[in-house]
C-alpha cells in the first residue's frame, strides 16, 4: 500500500513516499481503510524535520484521518464502519493517516456522527475539533453573542477559519485578525463582520488598553496574546491553541485582577468521551456552514508541496488528502 513515512534522518526525521506492507502497521485491534486525511502544520513540520515530533521511526505521518472499518477484533466495530481518528499520539509515536491502511486500538476510534461525510470529517480534523474545543470553553466561561465583540486572531489558518464559520453561526459579532489582507473577502464569506489589517494595528504597550473584546480566540501566542489580554473587556474570555508568533509572552497581572479576564488553554488531547461530544456538536449545532470553500481536496502525491506551502504560511483554510484522487 502506498505511504508516507517518516524515516530516522538528520535532527529530527525526514518523511518520503513508499509502499509498506500490511504486517508494519502498528498494533490495534481496529482495522481502517483511510479515505482521507487532512494536512496539518504538525504534520509539515515533523515531514519536513523542523521539530522533534517523530517519537520513533519508521513512522506513518499525519495527525487525523477518516475511513471505513476493513477488520475489527473489537465488538464495537464492524466491518463497513465508518470512523474517524486522531489525537492520541496519532502521527508521533503511533502510525497515522498517510496510509491508505491503518490499524488503531479500539478505544481511538470514534464513530462517524450522524450528519456529517468522512470527507467533512477530514476537512474539519483535529482544526474542527480545535475549534469546536475553543468555542464550548468559551461559553462554558460565560461567552454569549450579546456580551460584545469576538476577535479570531490568525484568521485565515484552518482552525480560525473553522472558527470564523462557527461564531459567526452562533450569532456572534466576528472580527477577523489578519496579516493577509488579499484574503478579506474570504473571511467575509465564512462570516467575520469586520476584518483588520495586522500590519496596520497599534497594539499599544499600556498594562490596560481600552476594552475592545468580549472574547477572542487566538492561534499566534507571543506579543500579540499579551496584547489581546490587555485589550479585553471586563470578564472577557481568550481561548489559546498555538504559538505562530512565539511560544513565551510578556504581560501585566492587571486584565486578569482589574477586568477579571480568563485566559483558557485549548488542549485536544481529551478523554475519548469528551471527543465524541464534540464531534457531535460539530455535526449538529456547530456544523459549518461554509466547509467547501475552508478547505481543498488534494492528492496524495501533492502532500510534499502541501507540506512546503503550509511552512511558507501560502495556505488558507484546510487542505485534505483525498486517497480516491490520481
Amino acid at each position: 500500500m502506498r505511504a508516507y513515512r517518516i524515516f530516522e534522518s538528520g535532527r529530527f526525521g525526514a518523511g518520503r513516499f513508499c509502499e509498506m506492507g500490511r504486517e508494519e502497521l502498528d498494533e490495534g485491534d481496529v482495522v481502517v481503510r483511510v479515505a482521507y486525511a487532512s494536512v496539518n502544520y504538525k504534520d509539515a513540520l515533523t515531514a519536513r524535520g523542523k521539530a522533534k515530533i517523530a517519537m520513533k521511526f519508521p513512522l506513518v505521518a499525519g495527525i487525523d484521518l477518516a475511513g471505513t472499518v476493513e477488520e475489527s477484533a473489537d465488538a464495537r466495530f464492524k466491518p463497513g464502519d465508518e470512523v474517524i481518528v486522531h489525537s492520541f499520539g496519532l502521527g508521533a509515536d503511533h502510525d497515522g493517516g498517510y496510509a491508505e491502511l491503518g490499524r488503531f486500538p479500539g478505544d481511538w476510534v470514534i464513530p462517524l456522527p450522524e450528519g456529517l461525510s468522512l470527507y467533512d470529517a477530514s476537512a474539519l480534523g483535529v482544526a474542527g475539533h480545535t475549534a469546536a474545543q475553543a468555542i464550548d470553553l468559551l461559553q462554558l466561561n460565560g461567552l454569549a453573542p450579546g456580551k460584545g465583540k469576538v476577535l479570531v486572531n490568525g484568521a485565515t489558518g484552518g482552525v480560525a477559519s473553522i472558527a470564523i464559520d462557527l461564531l459567526s453561526k452562533l450569532g456572534f459579532h466576528v472580527v477577523a485578525l489578519t496579516g493577509k489582507m488579499a484574503e478579506a473577502a474570504y473571511l467575509r464569506a465564512l462570516g467575520a463582520a469586520e476584518v483588520l489589517d495586522r500590519k496596520a494595528m497599534q497594539f499599544g504597550t499600556r498594562p490596560l488598553e481600552a476594552p475592545l473584546w468580549a472574547g477572542a480566540l487566538d492561534s499566534v501566542g507571543g506579543e500579540q496574546l499579551a496584547w489581546l489580554a490587555r485589550s479585553m473587556q471586563r470578564d472577557g474570555v481568550i481561548a489559546a491553541f498555538g504559538n505562530a508568533g512565539g511560544a513565551e509572552f510578556k504581560g501585566s497581572v492587571l486584565p486578569y485582577i482589574l477586568r477579571g479576564v480568563r485566559l483558557l488553554g485549548v488542549n485536544v488531547n481529551n478523554p475519548i468521551e469528551r471527543k465524541k461530544f464534540l464531534w457531535h456538536r460539530l455535526a449538529t449545532d456547530l456544523r459549518p456552514r461554509h466547509l467547501e470553500r475552508i478547505a481543498r481536496r488534494i492528492r496524495f502525491e501533492d502532500l510534499e508541496p502541501a507540506f512546503d506551502e503550509l511552512l511558507a504560511a501560502r495556505v488558507r483554510g484546510r487542505q485534505v488528502v483525498d486517497f480516491s484522487l490520481r
